[in-house]
């Protein structure tokens, strides 16, 4: 509507209102309303049946956007994002109402967010309301790691014996270019390795078409990389570390030697879950 008046001067008459109706395909009650905003805004005078442009549209007169609401795929990047780069401690009571707000969420969603991470025992609705974040186990942690080994295993298995044409060995190279341009600069930008980790497993895992592994490799975004970096005394080392062992995991799977790929994949999977316990128990001494 206020397009359609930018192009009228001062002084004439808008049309009828079914004319606005029918030129703006919208419904009549809709057109009075919005008439009945213009003449408050007074870009329009009414006299009569009689609806007449008073002045130029403004900027102002134009309403804000609305908000568009994050859903749950968008929302568990920025959660998991927000807790590795914030360092959230354990325990943390967690402001559903401000979580909401920053992340443009409605509050429903994010309760159906958090209700979905309460299963694993990341986070723990409080006695009175509300959430919490919650700390780990080494017990969790072990049974957490162990699990994933049955499930990335059985998808190294998959992926070496896929065709040389399959889009992931694509994918598998860039990769590599991608870990060797990070130790390149890792002396700097060691941080950028926990998504790069979480890229390069998730690609393995993918190849196994399975929602229930689809689930678990989020609750890994949040459990390896978040509490990897408890203990920052020599996260570049572990970092640096890592990528070498990636590389050499990625080798192992272009060999297509399936008992090279799992020595690899195994070998890389226990250095994960050696520092992962370390890291709790350097938490838990810290706190």
């Amino acid at each position: 509507m206020l397009e359609y008046c930018n192009k009228m001067e001062k002084g004439q008459s808008l049309p009828s209102e079914n004319s606005l109706a029918k030129e703006l395909e919208v419904s009549r009650t809709v057109v009075r309303g919005v008439l009945d905003r213009l003449s408050e805004v007074g870009l329009i005078h009414r006299n009569g049946r009689d609806k007449i442009i008073q002045r130029a549209v403004r900027k102002s007169d134009f309403a804000e956007e609305p908000v568009a609401f994050l859903g749950i795929e968008e929302l568990e990047n920025q959660f998991f994002d927000w807790i590795l780069r914030m360092d959230v401690p354990p325990r943390t009571v967690l402001n559903v109402a401000q979580i909401a707000k920053d992340f443009h969420v409605a509050p429903h969603t994010l309760q159906e967010f958090l209700s979905s991470l309460s299963r694993y025992g990341i986070v723990q609705r409080r006695p009175r309301g509300g959430w919490q974040l919650e700390g780990f186990t080494e017990a969790f942690a072990l049974e957490l790691s162990e699990f994933r080994t049955v499930l990335e295993m059985n998808a190294v298995r998959r992926f070496v014996s896929l065709p040389k044409d399959h889009p992931a060995w694509t994918k598998l190279i860039q990769l590599e270019d991608q870990h060797r341009h990070l130790l390149s600069r890792i002396e700097v930008d060691y941080h950028d390795f926990s998504k790069l980790d979480e890229t390069f497993h998730f690609t393995i895992n993918a190849i196994v078409e399975n929602r229930f592994v689809r689930d678990f490799q989020k609750i890994i975004s949040l459990i390896f990389h978040y509490h990897f970096q408890w203990n920052k005394k020599d996260e570049r080392t572990r970092n640096k570390a890592a990528i070498h062992e990636h590389l050499a995991y990625i080798d192992a799977l272009r060999s297509g030697d399936l008992k090279h790929a799992e020595r690899a994949a195994q070998r890389h999977l226990a250095t994960s879950a050696k520092t992962l316990v370390s890291s709790l128990r350097a938490h838990e001494r810290a706190v």
